[in-house]
């Protein structure tokens, strides 16, 4: 049994050695040489100081690098901190000083965009370089050396600390509705909870192929790598440009597992997929998949069985619908996975009657640890539920989604809203004024406010809404162009909008989103 979560490819590795592991474009690791390469990124990293519970930071595009200082870092200890590719050197810089980052994994090139933001992270102390570090600019107080190198003098009994599976092993950042990323702090029994209550819904076995194509930064792009890895399938790393590149690496893989958002199902359900497709299931989440899509790709794909299902950072998974109801009720959530207890409660912590709308609370093994340096949200968010161990006063807290559902009298679970602001756009939830700091950093700008809005392809796409100050000269393109170098494609407005009056107010003074939200609300729809 494993408790740690680096012990699945150690015990996959004891298991069957020879068994394909990682693949990578033309690299294939079979569970023996993964398990060494792991066990040497353990060493170079204690080697370089890390401490028990310090932080790992991984910021590169997938490959078997990345993979190796993720579980390499928890294999000596640490906790690593998965920081998506798509992020822009202040983004990056944020997240590494706001979890006190020691070491960070990145690639030579990746390096030389983060040199003029590395300084502000004052805890950082070691960098290894992907690709070499020949040529690579200092940084004061920071030793920065080849990967390569590292690994080729670390040992293979770097003596780590005991860990239990009630520490830390990553720290998951996702967009605050405060504005800046929070960091969900994973311990390693949420993980391995995780990875076993869902590889055992989807039945994975050692002969699974799961096709890695979200971010590993995700939880659910990480989920692929840790059911592959706790069964003992084989994990096939993809960072793909086109849609097409998903399918030609489905048929050229024999892939038999394939996991993506409601965007990326959009752009791959029309596809023309072989009679003879190896996929035997596909999941959905991060987004309800629009019933078109859904259709569309059971007819493509007659013996992939499609698992929809609901989850959120802070408690990784929460629902899933098992196939053979989609028939039955298509728009349903499912009910909660295997380890895990979803419930519908009232503000006051009652349960709510059958179709009565109400908050899902999710309790168990897969509840996050909180919030990382941020007690007053974590306070928000996990609160206490009561004990229901046989009347012991054990403390337990269970987390509060901020999402509204009901349940019908079969215990099936249905969405209603999203009780926060954030914007669920691409997979990805995006806060609305970490968007609005970019936007208010041009001179030029008096009041803005971004905006989730209806999109037929991205489930939601963001509008931002600006008034210029008085006398200044602002265009929907200077503005795009303006925010372009400071946010990533997916935090991009679709669509900006120049204001010819103040934006509206709310009875508190605040700008009032609602009433924007309803102003634009069709502007997609109508463009069709």
């Amino acid at each position: 049994m494993s408790d740690l979560i680096h012990d699945f490819i150690f015990h996959s590795a004891a298991r069957k050695p020879g068994a394909e592991a990682l693949v990578h474009g033309t690299r294939r690791l079979d569970y023996a040489c993964l398990a060494g390469l792991v066990r040497r990124t353990a060493g170079a990293l204690r080697a370089a100081g890390l401490e028990r519970g310090e932080r790992v930071a991984v910021y590169m595009e997938k490959n078997v690098e990345n993979v190796a200082a993720m579980f390499g870092a928890a294999a000596a200890g640490g906790v690593f901190v998965p920081v998506n590719p798509l992020l822009k050197p202040e983004q990056v810089a944020y997240i590494l000083a706001d979890c006190n980052v020691r070491v960070l994994v990145t690639t030579a090139d990746r390096f030389k965009l983060l040199a003029g933001v590395l300084p502000a992270c004052r805890d950082l102390r070691r960098v290894l370089a992907v690709g070499g570090s020949a040529g690579l600019p200092a940084i004061e107080g920071v030793a920065v050396g080849a990967w390569d190198e590292a690994l080729s003098h670390a040992t293979l009994d770097a003596a780590a600390p005991r860990a239990i599976d009630g520490d830390m092993a990553a720290i998951l950042y996702t967009s605050g509705s405060t504005g800046k990323p929070k960091g969900v702090v994973l311990s390693h029994r949420n993980m391995v909870a995780g990875a076993t209550s869902v590889a055992g819904y989807l039945r994975n076995t050692p002969q699974d192929r799961i096709l890695a194509v979200l971010p590993l930064s995700f939880d659910y792009g990480l989920s692929q790598l840790t059911t592959a890895f706790h069964v003992g399938a084989t994990a096939v790393l993809i960072n793909h440009l086109l849609p097409r590149d998903v399918l030609n690496a489905v048929v050229a893989e024999r892939i038999t597992g394939l996991a993506a958002v409601p965007p990326l199902w959009i752009q791959l359900a029309p596809l023309a997929w072989p009679a003879d497709c190896t996929l035997r299931y596909l999941t959905n989440s991060g987004g309800a998949m629009q019933r078109p899509t859904l259709e569309a790709l059971r007819r493509a794909l007659p013996a992939a069985q499609p698992f929809l299902m609901y989850g959120l950072t802070e408690a990784f998974r929460s629902t899933y619908l098992p196939p053979e109801e989609l028939e039955r009720r298509p728009d349903s959530m499912g009910k909660a996975i295997p380890n895990a207890e979803v419930m519908v409660l009232r503000p006051d912590g009652s349960e709510c009657a059958p179709h009565e709308p109400g908050e899902l609370v999710h309790r168990g093994a897969l509840v996050s640890l909180g919030y990382w340096n941020d007690p007053a949200k974590t306070a928000e968010r996990f609160k206490p539920i009561g004990a229901r161990h046989y009347g012991l006063p054990l403390p337990e807290l269970a987390v509060w989604s901020g999402d509204t559902v009901r349940r019908d009298e079969e215990g099936f679970l249905y969405f209603i809203s999203r009780n926060d602001e954030m914007i669920k756009t691409s997979g990805y939830r995006v806060s609305p004024t970490e968007v609005e700091e970019v936007v208010y950093a041009r001179e030029h700008v008096a009041e803005a406010a971004a905006l989730g809005v209806r999109h037929p392809a991205l489930g939601q796409a963001i509008v931002v809404v600006a008034y210029p100050r008085e006398g200044a000269a602002l265009t929907a393109s200077d503005l795009l162009a303006a925010c372009k170098p400071h946010l990533p494609a997916y935090m991009l407005p679709q669509k900006v909008v120049i204001a010819t009056a103040g934006l509206p107010r709310n009875p508190n003074g605040k700008i009032d989103r609602k009433l924007l939200a309803t102003q634009y609300e069709n502007v997609f729809m109508e463009e069709q």
